[in-house]
């Protein structure tokens, strides 16, 4: 039987692990119970979360058992991770309510039932704390020379790191203890940002239980020149579909590079390698294959296999000279918006996300309306834009949208 630590190595999940050939064996031999932290900042997990997901879901898929950790506590903290500047701070209401939306989002994903998952809120004891008590029991096992040195700190001190942030690490080292004590969590997985913070769960698990435990992180999703991938015109890639269209969401993944295609295969779906690598091995325009077996799997994997469809079909009715344009993201105006601005239009369909956004476009280049370039900031919309009752915008290169006059 194939060790799953084999597995995420060969798809290229594992970035860094702090005892490799213990970890490994480990996974061979014992069911491990471990967690992965995701703090509710919004109402829906973005692209980035989806790497630690898929390896919570290959790890479940081996006989382990995954602990989906919402971070209900910490967020009220705000991790200083891979920020130059403060985490905006949250009220209490939002915070539920994007716990709630995030639970919801990560039951898609893992198998709760049977005890095969856990699902823990750490606003649960973290709220719970009295402050002396836990400096005087967790903060002594922390050095602050050795915190400074963390690279979740490093940005924030060019530019001010708050008492509040510092307490992060503290905390999140907490979880891993409480989880141990509660679950007999003894791995943590996540973000490879995170590094710092899972070494020194697993320190404190050592120091206070006198027990292993262990941290492996997974690579970032970044495309061959190191950027970020996820990144849209409007903002982040999320996996909820009223803030990213199944149809915009399969765009993405069909616009890829050439480069990028299969690492994404790897990482970001469940097929098996021997396909991964055929498909990522096409040259010329045959990649463009590959391209939509990987926009297609990422899509249905995030919102089901009829979203899938519905998003393949749009595509190739826009480039595949189909005829059928029903589900292309669609919007709907009256005639009382006729003969209105352009741009005020699009930001009312949501279509772009501001006025300042649009007229980038348009400078740019980047705005059609019926395939007629925009160049007139100004533009007004009329009765004439709509052919057969409806309009066709294009952002960029490919990212289209149908306005329908009702």
């Amino acid at each position: 039987m194939t060790n799953v630590y084999d597995i995420l190595l060969e798809r290229g999940y594992i970035k860094q692990t702090t005892h490799e050939d213990e970890i490994k064996e480990l996974l061979a031999k014992e069911k491990v119970t471990f967690y992965i932290g995701f703090d509710p900042t919004a109402d829906s997990l973005h692209i980035g979360h989806f790497l630690p997901l898929m390896m919570m879901s290959h790890m479940q898929k081996a006989g382990h058992r995954p602990i989906a950790l919402v971070g209900g506590g910490t967020v009220m903290v705000g991790d200083p991770s891979g920020k130059t500047d403060m985490r905006k701070m949250l009220t209490i209401e939002s915070i539920n309510e994007n716990a709630e939306a995030i639970k919801k989002q990560l039951s898609r994903f893992i198998d709760f039932s049977n005890d095969k998952a856990i699902m823990v809120n750490n606003a649960d004891w973290l709220l719970k704390l009295n402050y002396v008590e836990f400096i005087r029991d967790i903060g002594v096992h922390f050095s602050v020379n050795k915190m400074l040195t963390a690279e979740c700190f490093k940005q924030r001190l060019e530019k001010g790191l708050s008492f509040l942030e510092f307490n992060y690490m503290l905390m999140q080292g907490y979880d891993f203890l409480e989880l141990y004590k509660r679950y007999g969590c003894t791995m943590q997985l996540g973000g490879d940002d995170q590094w710092s913070n899972m070494l020194a769960g697993a320190d404190l698990i050592r120091r206070k239980e006198g027990k292993p435990a262990f941290a492996m992180t997974c690579t970032l999703l970044t495309n061959s020149e190191g950027m970020k991938m996820g990144k849209t015109v409007n903002g982040a890639l999320w996996l909820d579909k009223e803030k990213t269209t199944p149809y915009e969401f399969y765009q993405y993944w069909r616009n890829v590079d050439d480069a990028d295609v299969e690492k994404c295969l790897a990482l970001l779906t469940f097929l098996p390698m021997e396909e991964v690598r055929r498909l990522g091995g096409l040259q010329g325009s045959e990649i463009n294959e590959a391209k939509k077996v990987l926009a297609y799997e990422v899509t249905k994997l995030i919102h089901g296999e009829e979203e899938a469809q519905k998003a393949s079909a749009a595509a190739e009715a826009l480039f595949g000279g189909g005829k059928d344009m029903s589900n292309v993201p669609t919007s709907y105006i009256t005639k009382a918006q006729l003969n209105a601005s352009l741009l005020d239009v699009l930001v009312e369909t949501k279509i772009i996300p501001s006025k300042a956004e649009g007229k980038r476009l348009i400078q740019q280049g980047g705005l059609n309306l019926n395939d007629n370039k925009v160049t007139d900031i100004n533009a007004i919309i009329t009765k004439e834009d709509f052919l057969d009752g409806s309009a066709i915008i294009r952002r960029g290169k490919k990212n289209y949208n149908r306005i329908v006059l009702e």
